[in-house]
């Protein structure tokens, strides 16, 4: 199980948002660059990086950001506004090995599926829920749509996994949804990244201990930066228990 720490870009700083609010901001990597260092010192394999602008603007505003973590050596996966097949082809072309399609994956499934046939295991399903629906638009908005049923429209296209988000957990280090995201996992065949609300350790562990149900891997940022979470502890407890 892989552990992705997390780059929230913003106007080119690394920030926190509390609950996926804007007003709520905190900013904690006025170099995201040099973030993304330590994340590879401690022995990452991946940088989960959003780019908030695009999310919000649907353009991004955060181009020389995501360069210059890619001159780190750091193998990213991104999201944020990637909206079309253009987009998705010059973040690839960029150097960015996965690129993260949520408000696409609601409104133009067809891209998803067609982009996930071009670019075989570089596309990944964004499903960000409140209250179990789907929200779009850097989460402003929240559709009808269960997550369930987004997510199973992707079944056998080619998409290398999902990013499940709870919003009422994100940023506000109140622990990881194990629960909810075990129960996804076990009901598709597409490998579950989970996102939203780690605190500590433990939750590395209620994550890894449910490996087996199809848990990929754990988003993690405000933990880390607070420092209520060791990011070497955390990838060691991901691969001794998810083995």
């Amino acid at each position: 199980m892989h552990i992705y720490p997390a780059i929230d870009l913003k106007q080119g700083q690394g920030v926190r948002l509390l609950y996926g609010d804007f007003d709520k901001m905190t900013v904690y990597a006025p170099d995201p660059a040099a973030q993304a260092v330590t994340f590879l010192e401690a022995g990452c394999s991946w940088v989960h990086v959003v780019d908030l602008d695009g999310a919000l603007e649907g353009e991004t505003g955060n181009r020389a950001a995501v360069k210059a973590i890619l001159e780190t050596g750091a193998q990213i996966q991104l999201g944020g506004g990637i909206r079309s097949l253009a987009a998705i082809e010059g973040w690839l072309e960029a150097g960015v090995k996965r690129v993260i399609l949520g408000t696409a994956a609601l409104k133009d499934p067809a891209l998803v599926k067609t982009a996930a046939k071009l670019f075989p295991g570089q596309i990944v399903v964004g499903a960000d829920a409140r209250d179990g629906r789907i929200a779009a638009e850097g989460w402003i908005e929240t559709s009808d749509v269960p997550v369930l049923d987004l997510v199973k429209q992707f079944e056998d296209c080619g998409v290398a996994a999902v990013v499940f988000t709870d919003i009422s957990r994100d940023g506000a280090l109140t622990g990881v949804n194990a629960e909810a995201t075990a129960a996804l996992a076990a009901a598709v065949s597409i490998p579950i990244i989970a996102s939203g609300g780690v605190k500590d350790i433990a939750d590395i562990e209620a994550c890894a201990a449910q490996a087996h149900t199809g848990i990929d891997g754990v988003i993690t940022g405000r933990a880390i930066y607070d420092g209520r979470l060791d990011l070497k502890e955390a990838i060691a407890v991901a691969e001794r228990l998810a083995c």
